[in-house]
């Protein structure tokens, strides 16, 4: 059974790598050539979608990720690596991503400033984008260091 959750973790944390990997190289340069006017109505309409897509897939990688690193306690150093980093990844959308999300939402700031703002949320995006590949190599990492493989 804890091999399955362990292939669970791995695939979802590709998953979840992959995903924010396109949203940083395809939607956000996207968001940052539009119009101030244009992304708030497109963000009106597509941040529930993302963050509906987002929110499980987040929350799945990291509980799955722990629960592994729980499971295999200090036998693999991996999986406690890949665990910390997706809480860190996860920390980041309550230090950051939950009230930028939520500005670009109710267009709570003068357009003037979303420019900034987005470069602020490509910076922040990056950062948990590379914890989560990291995250992705640490767990590849623990199916190699699992005795008997």
């Amino acid at each position: 059974m804890a091999d399955i959750a362990q292939l669970l973790s791995t695939l979802v944390l590709g998953l979840l790598a992959g995903s924010l990997f396109t949203e940083a190289i395809i939607l956000v340069p996207y968001w940052r050539r539009m119009d101030p006017a244009e992304f708030f109505q497109l963000h009106g309409n597509l941040g529930p979608h993302l963050f509906r897509f987002f929110a499980p897939l987040t929350i799945v990688a990291v509980g799955l990720a722990v629960t592994v690193a729980i499971t295999n306690g200090t036998t693999n150093m991996a999986w406690l690596v890949t665990a910390s980093l997706c809480l860190a990844a996860l920390a980041i959308f309550f230090i950051y991503f939950r009230a930028a999300n939520n500005r670009f939402a109710t267009h709570d700031m003068p357009d003037a400033a979303l420019a900034g703002e987005l470069a602020k949320w490509a910076i922040w995006h990056w950062l948990r984008t590379l914890i989560i590949i990291v995250a992705l190599g640490a767990s590849i990492l623990g199916h190699t260091l699992e005795p008997g493989i």
